[in-house]
């Protein structure tokens, strides 16, 4: 993970399909996936959803295919508004997410280890409220509060 991957405050975005895509398109701009990578996203959302619901907030952990990469890495975005996405446990609940972090990993098998952990750290309430609380030029704490959970 890198700073130029972490975007916080980020206004504008209204939708689920909006906040992946331009999240997506990030990672596309600096080549760590495949141009199909956004559209394979998007088609994932929507057959297995990744919203989390956890108390007090919701978080999206979006993820697809190894053959989309080019190079494993994770991108984070906090949103001024939450949008809607559906519930990874339940298709039919909806989840207000604020907090979404981005899986693009070319190794298949290390895909799931990388979910359980984020799984585990994003339960944490304080770590993800002092992610939210982070100004957008704040990208260095984002990823100092990361490191320490050992997310990259």
């Amino acid at each position: 993970m890198n700073e130029n991957l972490i975007f916080l405050q980020v206004s504008g975005i209204e939708t689920a399909e909006e906040a992946l895509t331009y999240l997506g398109n990030r990672l596309r701009e600096q080549q760590f996936v495949k141009d199909t990578f956004v559209s394979a996203i998007i088609e994932r959302e929507n057959i297995f959803p990744t919203g989390l619901q956890f108390e007090g907030y919701g978080v999206a952990l979006p993820h697809t295919d190894a053959k989309h990469v080019t190079q494993t890495q994770v991108a984070v975005m906090t949103l001024e508004k939450p949008v809607t996405f559906t519930q990874m446990a339940s298709k039919d609940q909806e989840v207000a997410v604020q907090l979404i972090v981005m899986l693009a990993i070319k190794e298949a098998h290390s895909q799931l280890e990388m979910l359980q952990t984020l799984m585990g750290v994003l339960q944490d309430r304080d770590l993800v409220q002092d992610i939210l609380a982070c100004r957008a030029n704040q990208q260095d704490q984002v990823l100092e509060l990361l490191s320490s959970h050992n997310i990259l």
